[in-house]
């Protein structure tokens, strides 16, 4: 939970009432860095205290419908810093808020305190229907404004497509991923010194060594 929190204050920073800068992060960064990447929908939540009774946490339950990277998964619970617990609130600035019922693509990454959303709200969408009936994926409500940190300049925010194009998408954000592998040339293993090799990059112990053997030779012929 403290790592939770100390990430999310590095990430973002207040900036009035009702809003905030946010770091960037790439579709591909998040691609790579998720260690699963899921479509499900929330059936269930509840909040509690962490065991030192410091902070609040959600747990919000997802069945998992598909599993677009890792390991296929029936059902996964996402803990959030925040909530309510015995009319005592928390609130954590960035974190995204789910809601029972509906339908939700999420970037995981584990932790101690258990599986929550890669970068925040920025792993996060919400899947939602069309006029037409189409499934929509679309970036959770947020009033963030994510700032490339290179560039120094506010990035627009993603624009919302079909689920279908969403797929596709994460598909070749890993395909790049494993073509950066392939191109880096593996290190070359190392060649192993022969005995002669290691002899003479070490002439003086060895002459030390043959000096010392020398004089217990004549120390025992003495005797």
């Amino acid at each position: 939970m403290k790592a939770l929190a100390a990430a999310a204050l590095s990430l973002l920073f207040p900036l009035a009432a009702h809003a905030s800068l946010a770091r960037a992060a790439t579709f591909d960064d998040k691609v790579e860095n998720a260690a699963s990447i899921v479509v499900g929908k929330c059936v269930k939540q509840h909040a509690d205290w962490d065991a030192d009774h410091r902070w609040i946490l959600t747990y919000s339950t997802f069945n998992v419908e598909k599993s677009l990277k890792g390991q296929r998964q029936s059902e996964i619970t996402i803990v959030t810093p925040g909530g309510s617990v015995g009319g005592i609130h928390q609130d954590t600035i960035g974190m995204p808020a789910f809601r029972e019922g509906n339908d939700n693509v999420l970037f995981i990454r584990n932790t101690a305190a258990g599986p929550t959303v890669l970068y925040f709200e920025q792993g996060a969408y919400d899947v939602v229907r069309s006029d037409k009936g189409d499934r929509i994926v679309q970036p959770v409500a947020s009033d963030a404004v994510h700032i490339d940190p290179q560039r120094g300049m506010a990035v627009a925010p993603e624009g919302p497509r079909p689920l279908p194009q969403f797929e596709r998408e994460v598909g070749e954000s890993m395909r790049r991923a494993l073509n950066r592998m392939d191109i880096v040339p593996p290190h070359p293993p190392k060649k192993q010194a022969s005995m002669g090799e290691i002899l003479r990059r070490n002439k003086l112990l060895v002459m030390l060594a043959a000096f010392g053997l020398f004089l217990s030779a004549g120390q025992l012929f003495k005797r």
